[in-house]
């Protein structure tokens, strides 16, 4: 059996669910490239104990996970959103499961980077607010006040784009599984057509009868 299986929308439905695929992946992809810019251009000099030292983002690997997690994002919503648009233009999708496990499965794999990338930075911020006596961690945001500040506004945009990553991937999985309904909608002139021609056969059965 064949694993192609036409996926049949209305055609106010069909574009409404494109359109927000759309506007979804185009946000994401803003936000990650707002979020790596953030993340990528965060540095601040101190001078400590008469030693100047300046703090940037390659200092920590946790927030170069998440540079690369958000540019990743970006490029990824980027050619998924021209894909989409595409499939808009020529006014028809047609979705295969092969296809539709592949589209599921890297919107979920991104939606888990992102999301691991931020738990990751989160911890460290934590860290870096409050310190830690046992470990005899510094409060280092309490020294780089402006690198921290803007740390916090890159995590604002990639917790953005997890969290619209997570729609995302709500939204493929609904595309995926639809696939295997054995229900399709069906066109209401097309309906109607059909039951208007049952009921006259059947009237002309009772009057041959």
């Amino acid at each position: 059996m064949s694993g192609d299986v036409a996926v049949y929308y209305g055609r106010g439905s069909r574009f409404k669910v494109k359109t927000a695929e759309v506007l979804l992946r185009c946000l994401i992809c803003v936000l990650g490239v707002v979020a790596a810019v953030v993340v990528a251009t965060d540095t601040e000099m101190q001078n400590i104990f008469s030693v100047e030292r300046t703090a940037k983002f390659t200092d920590l690997k946790s927030l170069v996970f998440l540079f690369v997690a958000n540019v990743i994002a970006a490029g990824y919503s980027l050619v998924q959103g021209v894909w989409c648009v595409v499939s808009m233009s020529t006014g028809t999708y047609f979705l295969n499961k092969p296809l539709g496990w592949i589209v599921f499965s890297f919107d979920q794999l991104m939606a888990y980077v992102t999301l691991a990338a931020l738990a990751a930075v989160a911890q460290t911020a934590v860290f870096a607010e409050k310190g830690d006596s046992e470990m005899q961690w510094m409060k280092l945001c309490s020294m780089y006040v402006k690198f921290c500040s803007r740390l916090g506004e890159g995590m604002i945009s990639a917790t953005l784009v997890g969290l619209s990553f997570v729609a995302l991937s709500c939204m493929s999985a609904f595309n995926l599984f639809r696939l295997y309904g054995k229900i399709r909608p069906v066109k209401p002139s097309s309906y109607l057509h059909h039951h208007s021609t049952t009921i006259l056969a059947s009237q002309l059965n009772v009057v041959n009868t």
